[in-house]
């Protein structure tokens, strides 16, 4: 069963993830000297003399920072994608299998995630326990600063001072990436990787890998994986990337709202990763439920796709 198939003419799969490269380190140039232009324009020409300031956290420049983040965003995941799709000269919603969604499958997604919440959070409790050996001490070092530096790095994007911080958060770190990385590692890559080896899954435990990598964040790097495998499975079940970014939407955004209501009710951000704490079979559970929403998707994908 294979409900993505690329036109045959298209170039080879190997050059389509060269080709997504360069377009999305042009694209990351180009557009983060797009928004440093925005951020002059926000804070003054002084502001040239001084650009690592818009990277420091300050709270003065936290406007410009999200500035920033949004044109990356779009430099380096949405513009790329389609330059793909272009290249290729075919219409992005036909390349990418953009096609028109049915709530029904909306809903199962919405399901999906909400059922393995506690399965996330027992593979982020595990992966966080991670220890390497002692030879290996100094990476391991260099990995828990990425992550203190990652997460410090959040916080200050999440805090809010009003609800349109809520809204610009929102559209900035679920919507865009939602958007973007679903284009990319599960509309290119995954797609190009398939074509390539002609083995759908390993496809997309690939791509998968290769999305959790690219956050640099070590002690995440199991679930987002997991999610990322999710994602794929979506998208290779049903031929539509609209539930695989739906799945992405949805993740996001329960952070971002998760953020907002600790704000309002005066909790720090830096305890949301925080675990819930489930007994074992609330792990087991969650994983069952899980397993039987992706096969529900799944057999219901493939019964709609033969009354089209």
């Amino acid at each position: 069963m294979n409900f993505v198939t690329p036109n045959k003419e298209e170039i080879n799969p190997f050059l389509q993830l060269l080709l997504l490269l360069f377009y999305g380190i042009a694209g990351a140039l180009v557009f983060s000297i797009l928004g440093i232009v925005f951020a002059v324009c926000i804070y003054g020409f002084g502001l040239l003399s001084n650009l690592e300031v818009l990277l420091s956290g300050d709270a003065k420049y936290i406007d410009g920072l999200k500035v920033l983040q949004i044109m990356a965003s779009i430099g380096t995941f949405i513009a790329p994608a389609i330059a793909l799709a272009l290249t290729e000269r075919q219409k992005v919603s036909n390349f990418f299998g953009l096609h028109k969604p049915k709530f029904l499958f909306f809903a199962i997604v919405l399901l999906i995630m909400i059922s393995s919440l506690p399965l996330m959070e027992w593979t982020a409790i595990w992966n966080q326990k991670m220890v390497l050996p002692q030879f290996l001490k100094g990476i391991e070092q260099w990995m828990k600063a990425k992550e203190d530096e990652a997460m410090n790095m959040t916080i200050k994007l999440l805090t809010v001072r009003n609800n349109f911080d809520f809204l610009v958060n929102l559209f900035m770190i679920a919507v865009l990436p939602a958007i973007g990385e679903e284009l990319v590692f599960r509309g290119g890559v995954q797609r190009s990787l398939n074509r390539a080896f002609n083995n759908p899954h390993l496809a997309i435990w690939l791509s998968a890998i290769i999305f959790s990598a690219i956050h640099v964040q070590f002690y995440g790097f199991i679930p987002r994986m997991l999610l990322g495998a999710g994602f794929g499975y979506l998208y290779y079940f049903s031929g539509n990337l609209w539930y695989a970014m739906a799945a992405h939407f949805i993740n996001n955004a329960y952070a971002v709202c998760a953020a907002f209501y600790m704000q309002k009710h005066h909790m720090p951000l830096d305890k949301a990763d925080e675990p819930i704490g489930f007994p074992w079979y609330g792990y087991l559970i969650s994983a069952i439920i899980t397993i039987a929403l992706f096969k529900f998707f799944k057999d219901s994908a493939e019964r709609e796709r033969k009354l089209d």
